[in-house]
């Protein structure tokens, strides 16, 4: 299993170098390509003021920050640092975020996260799409991936966006389809070893002796079978019987019987009826 953490962050502004602070972070775990929805987000409290500039960028002022935890607390930092394990982080332009988040912990005396760890959508973008404008909302467009949820720019929205975009950057519906393929298989192999138990109780007789009278034997042999009365018939066939039509190229004439409903028919044969103006021969 392939365990990876799409991350989204967002800022006061561009530079920490300059003053600037994270002030939101939003992580979504999935595993082989498929989101587990399990998630990490939180606000925090950047203990500065919020450049209007940003604030248009992603709607979070500074009042409705103050307060929010920051970065060093516990339940922020332990957290996010719990969530994300070792597994790869995932980000679009992959060098800002990594910035920031190595800025905030550098600050508290905390490892920073190994440039080796993370993956840039960005780059893996412009791989596959050369000299073409790659932003995210670009790439969701050229997806068809809903910016429905989209008003302004938020980790949590942007990360869920982001997943869909990287698994269309490592395969998209073809990934897809090797992941259904591959659940169909082990479905198949996990019947495939489930042994039957012992039949709760007997099935039913295929034929009775109400149904074998009642179902009309092949049409190629015999047409309307009927039951022929109570008893025997004046040739002293049995009560189940219908006529025979005339065999291909003969001159016979017969009349199909049983001995039972569900014993083979027996054809009784004998010389045509007269017809008009002849006699049979």
């Amino acid at each position: 299993m392939a365990r990876e953490i799409v991350l989204d962050t967002e800022t006061t502004g561009f530079e920490p170098s300059m003053g600037h602070r994270m002030v939101e972070i939003a992580c979504l775990e999935i595993d082989d390509f498929v989101p587990t929805g399990r998630s990490f987000h939180t606000y925090i409290d950047p203990c500065r003021d919020m450049p209007p500039d940003a604030e248009r960028v992603h709607g979070l002022s500074a009042a409705f920050l103050r307060g929010k935890p920051r970065f060093e607390h516990p339940e922020v930092v332990d957290a996010f640092l719990d969530f994300v394990g070792e597994a790869p982080l995932i980000a679009h332009n992959a060098g800002f975020d990594r910035t920031f988040i190595n800025h905030e912990l550098e600050t508290i005396n905390r490892h920073p996260i190994h440039e080796s760890r993370w993956i840039d959508t960005l780059a893996l973008a412009r791989v596959r799409f050369p000299g073409m404008h790659n932003s995210l909302d670009a790439l969701c467009k050229r997806f068809k991936i809903s910016l429905s949820e989209r008003e302004k720019h938020g980790a949590l929205v942007d990360a869920k966006l982001l997943a869909a975009v990287y698994l269309e950057l490592k395969g998209g519906r073809e990934r897809r389809l090797e992941l259904s393929s591959a659940a169909m298989v082990s479905a198949v192999a996990a019947a495939t070893r489930n042994a039957y138990g012992v039949r709760p109780r007997p099935l039913a007789p295929l034929s009775t002796r109400r149904s074998a009278s009642s179902t009309p034997a092949s049409s190629a042999t015999w047409s309307r079978a009927r039951r022929s009365g109570s008893g025997s018939g004046s040739s002293g066939f049995p009560r189940y019987g219908g006529n025979v039509t005339k065999a291909e190229g003969g001159r016979q004439w017969g009349r199909l019987f049983f001995t039972s409903p569900i014993d083979p028919p027996a054809i009784a044969v004998g010389p045509l009826p007269p017809v008009r103006g002849k006699t049979a021969a």
